[in-house]
C-alpha cells in the first residue's frame, strides 16, 4: 500500500465529466456554469475524462474514443485552447473543489506525437509492426516500459500537469509496471504534494486473461503499491450478475467484506454503480425507489464514492465514446437531493476509519450494512427492490432519526420495519472488545 495514503479521501465524492458530453457546446468553459450545481450534489473532486488532443489514424466514430491520445502535452483543441483548460481548473477551485485529470499511460493513438519523436518506445508485434496486446483496441498502440527512456518523458508529463491539477486518473493503471507508477508517484509529489492517484484497475477475469497470455497486468493487491485509490471492479462481476438475478446478494455483499479483510488498513476503493465504461445502473433498475436505494447505499459503502455526470438524472443510455452524444438532462428523474443528503452523511456522519460489516436479507434483496469507530455506529438499511419487510438490524431497541428524511425509525426486539425506502441511523454503543 502507498505509505503516505491518508484514509481521508474515503470520504471524498468525485463527479466524472466527459467534456465532449457534458454540455451541447462540448467545449472547457461551457462546463464552468454547471460547477456550482456539481459542487452542490457534495462533489470534493472533478474528474475530467481524457483532455488531450485524439488521433486519426484508425479512429473509430466520428470523433475518435478520447482513450486514444494524440499528445500528451497539449489539450483537444476541440475543447478549447490551454487558456481555456486553465480557466475551468481555476473555476473548479474557486468552488472548493479538486481536478483530476485522466492520463492514458498504456498506448497512444498510431499517428500520436510520442510515436513520431520516440517510435522506440512502443510495442512491436513479431513483424516488427506496432501493435496492442488487446486486440478489439484496434485505434491504439501500446508503449514498452522496458525502455528506460520513456519512463523518463511520462514522468516530466505528469509533472508538467501536476502543476495546474490536483491528481490523475490513469487508465487500465494494471498494465503499466508497478514500479513505474511509484517512481512517478515520488517526482510528482515534490510537484504536487498530496496528488490523488486513482488507479483503473482491471475485471478479474479481464485480468487472469491477461496474465495468462503473458501481459503485463498488477494485481490489485500489487497496485495499491503506488495508488490512493482503485477501482472495485474486483467485485464488479458479482455485482453485474445479481443486477441480472444470477446469484443472490450475499454473493455480492461477501465480497465486499472480503476486501475489508484482504487489503490493506488503508486501502480505498472507488465505489460506482456506473462509469463511462459501464452500463448506467438506470438500465438495470427501472424503478426510481429502487434507484434511491442503489444510490444511498453506494454513499454508504467504505471508500470514495464517484458519480458519473447524467447519473443523477437516472440516465440510461450510455454515452458514446466515439461520437458526440450529449447527456440528456430532461429525463424527469431527479435524484440531486438524496444525493446531496448522502454525501453530506459521508460527510458529517461515515468516519473514514470505519470497520465495516455486511448482512443480506436475500429473500427480501435487503442490504443491511455496519459501519463502526470507537463506539459510533452507523447501521444503513438498503432495499433494493423497494420490498417492505422486518429487518433485523445491531442496534439497541428504542427510537432513531432516519438520518436521509428526518423520519423516526423505531427498533423493537432488535428489528425494524422498512418500508421499502433507504435508512441510515446512528448511535453510540458500548465497544464490545474481543466479539
Amino acid at each position: 500500500m502507498a505509505q503516505d495514503t491518508c484514509t481521508s479521501i474515503r470520504s471524498l465524492v468525485i463527479y466524472s465529466v466527459f467534456v465532449r458530453n457534458h454540455t451541447p457546446e462540448g467545449t472547457f468553459r461551457a462546463v464552468i456554469p454547471d460547477l456550482p450545481r456539481i459542487h452542490a450534489l457534495g462533489t470534493d473532486v472533478v474528474w475530467l475524462m481524457p483532455i488531450h488532443p485524439i488521433g486519426e489514424k484508425n479512429r473509430k466514430g466520428t470523433l475518435g474514443s478520447p482513450y486514444a491520445n494524440r499528445d500528451y502535452r497539449t489539450v483537444n483543441p476541440e475543447y478549447g485552447t490551454m487558456e481555456d483548460f486553465r480557466a475551468l481548473v481555476d473555476a473548479i477551485h474557486a468552488e472548493g473543489m479538486k481536478c483530476m485529470i485522466d492520463v492514458v499511460y498504456n498506448h497512444t493513438s498510431p499517428d500520436s506525437v510520442l510515436f513520431e519523436e520516440h517510435p522506440e518506445f512502443f510495442f512491436r508485434k513479431p513483424d516488427g509492426k506496432p501493435g496492442n496486446h488487446v486486440g478489439d483496441w484496434s485505434d491504439v498502440i501500446d508503449l514498452d516500459y522496458n525502455v528506460s527512456a520513456l519512463w523518463d518523458y511520462q514522468i516530466e508529463t505528469l509533472c508538467q500537469w501536476a502543476r495546474i491539477v490536483d491528481g490523475f486518473r490513469c487508465d487500465v493503471a494494471s498494465f503499466v509496471p508497478v514500479e513505474f507508477w511509484k517512481r512517478a508517484r515520488a517526482e510528482v509529489a515534490k510537484v504536487r504534494p498530496g496528488c490523488l492517484w486513482l488507479a483503473e484497475t482491471v475485471h478479474r477475469s479481464f485480468g487472469a486473461a491477461c496474465r495468462a497470455a503473458g501481459m503485463t497486468c498488477a494485481r490489485d493487491s500489487e497496485a495499491f503499491e503506488a495508488f490512493d485509490m482503485e477501482y472495485e471492479y474486483d467485485v464488479q462481476e458479482a455485482f453485474e450478475r445479481y443486477l441480472k438475478g444470477e446469484v443472490p446478494l450475499s454473493c455480492y455483499l461477501d465480497l465486499l467484506d472480503f476486501q475489508e479483510n484482504l487489503y490493506p488498513q488503508n486501502y480505498d476503493k472507488l465505489r460506482f454503480l456506473e462509469n463511462h465504461d459501464v452500463p448506467r445502473i438506470a438500465s438495470y433498475v427501472k424503478s426510481e425507489s429502487d434507484l434511491r436505494n442503489y444510490t444511498a447505499m453506494v454513499y454508504f459503502k467504505k471508500g470514495t464514492t464517484l458519480v458519473y455526470a447524467g447519473q443523477e438524472a437516472a440516465c440510461s443510455h450510455l454515452p458514446s465514446l466515439f461520437d458526440r452524444d450529449t447527456v440528456d438532462w430532461n429525463t424527469g428523474i431527479d435524484l440531486s437531493d438524496l444525493m446531496r443528503r448522502m454525501a453530506d452523511i459521508k460527510h458529517t456522519e461515515l468516519d473514514a476509519d470505519d470497520a465495516f460489516f455486511v448482512a443480506s436479507d436475500d429473500e427480501n434483496d435487503i442490504a443491511i450494512l455496519r459501519r463502526e469507530h470507537e463506539g459510533r455506529r452507523k447501521v444503513g438499511v438498503f432495499s433494493l427492490k423497494s420490498r417492505p419487510a422486518r429487518v433485523e438490524v445491531p442496534l439497541p431497541d428504542g427510537a432513531y432519526e432516519n438520518l436521509i428524511d428526518g423520519s423516526t425509525v423505531t427498533v423493537q426486539d432488535g428489528h425494524l420495519a422498512c418500508a421499502g425506502a433507504p435508512i441510515v441511523l446512528a448511535a453510540d454503543v458500548e465497544r464490545a472488545w474481543g466479539v
